[in-house]
């Protein structure tokens, strides 16, 4: 994990000062406030000393240090990559034997190490595509797939489930044994079908705030190990 690299400038009584951004004409406060919190945020401006993508890269690196899901020469599927900071990271920790396959209806630059399709992974011929551009059983699938937030806290949930869903059955299909798979959720965790679905295909289900996720985030993700196959749902005795 990066240090802070946020520059202080200080003041007489030794705090650091915040930069504050003024409110130009025709911008609107929350882009103005959005503009402030990007400048004054240590991520941010890690993530443009070190030269990564986006913040998010320091999530799955945190991710990584703390459940060990990227090893050397392992492939992996980064669904929801762009900018890309996923995949600098995968690519970066799977080393030269490995390969990242990245996914994203958004265009990125090429990163070395990855393979990028540009596709929208909600549409029905995408996971096919997905797997046509495999060399083999896959050792991780990391979706950091999101909806564009609606502000109404149980639609957003309830659209960042039905990505999770997608993206499990996407990597029930394609795992290796003792794979791993991470995606997004939002604050509350996993819904209970779904929490019972992976707990019934990986041996390990956890839940993580990284550290590079804001505080007033409501995002967190599920780190599920140890893949042992897509298990049947229960018999349904209601009949």
């Amino acid at each position: 994990m990066a240090t802070d690299g946020k520059r202080r400038q200080k003041s007489g009584s030794g705090r650091s000062l915040k930069t504050r951004v003024r409110t130009a004409k025709g911008r609107r406060l929350s882009s103005t406030l959005w503009l402030q919190r990007q400048l004054n945020d240590p991520y941010v401006q890690a993530a443009q000393r070190d030269g990564y993508r986006s913040r998010a890269a320091y999530k799955l690196a945190d991710l990584d240090d703390r459940f060990k899901i990227l090893r050397r020469g392992a492939q992996v599927v980064d669904l929801g990559a762009a900018p890309g900071g996923w995949s600098q990271i995968a690519a970066a920790r799977v080393g030269r034997g490995g390969r990242v396959v990245a996914v994203d209806l958004t265009a990125i630059d090429a990163i070395s190490g990855v393979a990028f399709l540009q596709l929208d992974f909600n549409d029905a011929t995408a996971p096919d595509t997905v797997k046509a551009a495999l060399t083999g059983p896959v050792d991780v699938v990391l979706s950091d797939m999101a909806a564009p937030a609606t502000g109404h806290r149980a639609t957003d949930h309830l659209r960042i489930v039905l990505l999770c869903e997608l993206a499990l059955e996407f990597a029930e299909e394609v795992l290796a044994p003792n794979g791993s798979f991470v995606a997004k959720v939002l604050a509350g965790g996993t819904e209970a079908d779904l929490l019972a679905r992976l707990k019934r295909g990986f041996r390990q289900v956890r839940h993580a705030k990284p550290a590079a996720s804001r505080k007033d985030s409501a995002e967190s993700y599920v780190v599920a190990t140890g893949f042992r196959g897509a298990a049947p749902a229960p018999d349904d005795d209601s009949d």
